[in-house]
């Protein structure tokens, strides 16, 4: 009796994705979706818009309450999301929630950017829209169509931002963007990299020596890029040897946040300490808080420890 290749499993990985030899795609968390509106604790509003409908791109603006601030420009973070590459939105509960208290607590315009997804839009996809959401966003420097951007953003003190896969797109936009450039009037001034999404070949620091734990990370990382050189490659090693290197970042400063009880804690504390050491010329600051996981802000907000997390992205944001 044949096999049916659509109910078959080909490749399943850290409880995120599910494959099948068919090639359907299965997300097995992440696929919420809530509504866009004002939200009732923090009074912050978001809303929907299409980037690029051509591409599928997209984002969730989130706006904090401005009626007391009526002329105030405010700071612009442009945020990309967790997930490995192959799951999770802007529009899931969990990241709407963040965005909500963030906004609110640091007086931000928020961008956060619904990039399309791996395995079915491989590496380098996630990156491609990732910066053209960037540049979308920068182009409001000089007017634009969405009017939170125009009327409330100062695009002279532009941020990027991500947990996870989205703090490797955070650094590799900032990186794009100190390549080409950005539309004039609009600058980076830092880069939050949260729990960042990197790795290599061989083990840095007190890193995991286990052999099927490495197995199973370098098999996500070519699921959601196939064409990858290996494990070295500097989409996901920025401190692999060759270029492009960390000096032409587009910015001046950077938060490295790291957990002490994440597998990816090494790899942040390696990527904050080579960009020290690149000739970059800014400032990049190293967190650890001890104890935690892998995006712990996001399981449990209101904690102690998440809470401290927050008011020093706040604060990493509110600074001149």
């Amino acid at each position: 009796m044949a096999t049916d290749p659509d109910a078959e499993v080909d490749v399943e990985l850290f409880s995120m994705v599910r494959v099948y030899k068919s090639g359907r795609v299965e997300r097995l968390t992440g696929d919420d979706v809530v509504p866009a509106g004002v939200d009732p604790d923090t009074g912050v509003a978001s809303k929907d818009v299409v980037i690029d409908p051509n591409a599928g791109i997209s984002a969730r603006l989130f706006l904090p309450d401005v009626s007391c601030l009526p002329h105030a420009k405010l700071p612009v973070l442009v945020y990309y999301h967790g997930g490995g590459f192959c799951i999770e939105s802007p529009f899931s509960s969990r990241y709407t929630s963040f965005l909500n208290s963030l906004v609110a607590k640091a007086k931000v315009i928020a961008v956060s950017v619904c990039y399309r997804l791996a395995p079915e839009h491989p590496l380098p996809t996630a990156y491609h829209d990732s910066l053209a959401a960037l540049r979308w966003v920068a182009s409001h420097a000089d007017g634009g169509e969405e009017s939170w951007l125009t009327e409330h953003g100062d695009l002279g003190r532009l941020f990027v931002s991500g947990d996870s896969a989205g703090a490797n797109i955070a650094h590799h936009v900032a990186r794009l963007a100190g390549i080409s450039g950005l539309a004039t009037g609009a600058r980076i001034k830092g880069a939050a990299l949260i729990h960042p999404y990197f790795w290599g070949e061989e083990p840095v620091g007190s890193e995991t020596r286990d052999r099927e734990t490495r197995e199973k990370a370098e098999r996500l990382w070519r699921l959601v890029c196939p064409g990858t050189t290996g494990m070295d490659d500097t989409l996901i090693n920025p401190l692999a040897e060759g270029p492009p290197g960390l000096k032409g970042l587009a910015c001046k400063r950077v938060l490295v946040e790291v957990a002490g009880d994440d597998l990816l804690r090494e790899r942040g504390r390696a990527y904050s300490d080579g960009l020290k050491a690149s000739g970059w010329g800014g400032v990049a600051e190293m967190v650890e808080t001890e104890g935690e996981g892998h995006v712990f802000h996001l399981d449990n907000p209101a904690s102690d420890k998440a809470l401290a997390f927050m008011d020093r992205l706040v604060a990493f944001l509110n600074r001149d």
